[in-house]
């Protein structure tokens, strides 16, 4: 970046506030007191973020008898539910293309399974009255490169073929800068109907008070210490008491896991993001965005990018950060080499929007696993279940995954416990200072590949052959 290009990058982080957007809300509501006893419950569920909020939920709704407690180790919605772009997606597996790779013979079921998924999303906001902003407003994958123009034609075409391209469109340069202006796109898909925006914490807010409304109990800053066989049920130790309960779902995601054996399949890779200050209907019209669809790049390095219910700007993603062992730390969460460069790309994007500003600018971790999607499993003889690995697409497959959760406690065969998909896992990453190597040569061998038109390297092509992969 030319010096004059980073002073003005810079400058326009001059005032960003260090915290989402999304969380710095004058309507976040009040938190709930701590667990200060033991407690005793049909099920307890573990973690307050989507993955929590929809197994207590669908609980209530698939059993309004059932007593649900739900604890969460800070409060509700804070980490990466609260923190995220707000692209709510139908597709379980992580994009038509990796669902292809990994599961053909199931990926129409699974294609079925994520549109009644997202169906259900949107119903549920409307029967609970959520106020989020929900649109369901599409995406476009952009390409800016004559490779990703290629990668992106290819994947219409395969799913075309395979009978998944309805609501798809190819546009070509003209048509994609007819929808959102930027001199850096030459191409991209269109999915009309397959990806919603939302307000991401107002989601997790509105999912809590759904719960309180069918009699879940929820207890705040209250986190899980560790669980133990009770009798015929399980014990949850919290700082300031237990919960025994005859099942347990642990929507934990990021959190090191209550299941020990299950920690190697994750890593935490931190992701960042920054929000513009509203934009002048001028400055609206300079890039056109009259259908509101969210975007994102098609690099190895993507950016994802998408309009708030004002009118911001929202931008990230590129910088995908694994801290050495895995380390959580909330000092990770802010990262200001990484601003300066979305700011950088954010203007070579939009040229056009120079001189705005950004009002906030965040972080905080994902948790990614070696297949990109979600895996699911049972503990303690089938009383404790889990699911994690969401890798960024945990909006939306959180309410699938959710479903998961309560067939398996419940012992039931269903169209989703029989899905290979549930029943494998993926690769876990292999300890340190292996973890940290690979993923270093990875994201190294990424970049490369974005900077030499889309060609993986033999290390990227044996990763690909070994299923193995990493992304935020």
């Amino acid at each position: 970046m030319a010096p004059v290009a980073m002073r003005s990058a810079a400058q326009s982080l001059s005032g960003a506030k260090p915290v989402s957007f999304w969380l710095d809300d004058p309507e976040k509501p009040a938190s709930r007191p701590a667990l200060t006893e033991d407690e005793r419950c049909d099920l307890l569920v573990v973690g307050g973020g989507y993955s929590g909020l929809w197994t207590a939920l669908l609980a209530k709704e698939r059993d309004p008898g059932r007593d649900v407690v739900l604890i969460e180790g800070h409060e509700v919605g804070w980490a990466a539910s609260g923190r995220n772009g707000g692209f709510c997606a139908a597709s379980l597996t992580h994009g038509l293309s990796n669902g292809i790779s990994r599961w053909p013979g199931e990926l129409a079921k699974l294609e079925e399974l994520g549109e009644r998924n997202l169906d259900a999303i949107e119903e549920a906001v409307a029967a609970y009255g959520i106020d989020c902003d929900f649109e369901r407003t599409g995406e476009i994958d952009v390409a800016t490169e004559p490779h990703q123009l290629e990668e992106v034609t290819e994947m219409y075409e395969e799913a075309r073929k395979l009978g998944f391209a309805d609501g798809l469109e190819l546009l070509d340069r003209d048509a994609v800068r007819a929808e959102v202006d930027s001199p850096t796109f030459i191409g991209g898909l269109l999915d009309r109907r397959g990806v919603a925006l939302l307000n991401p914490a107002r989601l997790a807010w509105g999912l809590k008070q759904a719960c309180l409304g069918l009699g879940v109990r929820i207890y705040e800053h209250t986190r899980g210490l560790d669980l133990v066989s009770a009798g015929a049920g399980m014990a949850v130790r919290t700082p300031y008491g237990r919960v025994f309960a005859r099942r347990v779902a642990l929507g934990t995601n990021i959190f090191p896991s209550l299941v020990k054996r299950v920690r190697p399949y994750t890593v935490p890779v931190y992701d960042y993001a920054l929000m513009t200050e509203p934009l002048t209907d001028d400055q609206l019209a300079s890039v056109g965005w009259k259908n509101r669809q969210g975007l994102g790049d098609s690099a190895n390095q993507f950016h994802y990018f998408r309009l708030s219910a004002d009118n911001r700007i929202l931008w990230g993603g590129y910088d995908a950060v694994y801290p050495f062992g895995g380390r959580l730390s909330a000092e990770m969460d802010h990262r200001p080499e990484t601003y300066l460069k979305l700011a950088g790309h954010f203007f070579r994007c939009f040229p056009q929007l120079e001189g705005v500003n950004f009002s906030h600018a965040w972080g905080g971790a994902i948790d990614t696993c070696s297949r990109f999607s979600a895996f699911f499993g049972t503990a303690h003889a089938g009383k404790v279940a889990y699911a994690a690995g969401y890798t960024g697409l945990g909006v939306g497959a959180t309410r699938f995954g959710a479903d998961v959760m309560l067939d398996l406690l419940a012992g039931e065969r269903t169209g989703r416990t029989e899905l290979e998909m549930v029943r494998s896992k993926p690769l876990p990453f292999p300890p340190e200072p292996f973890a940290w190597a690979g993923i270093g040569i990875t994201k190294w061998s990424l970049a490369r590949s974005d900077d030499n038109g889309g060609h993986r390297n033999l290390w990227l092509k044996t990763m690909d052959k070994l299923g193995l992969g990493f992304d935020s």
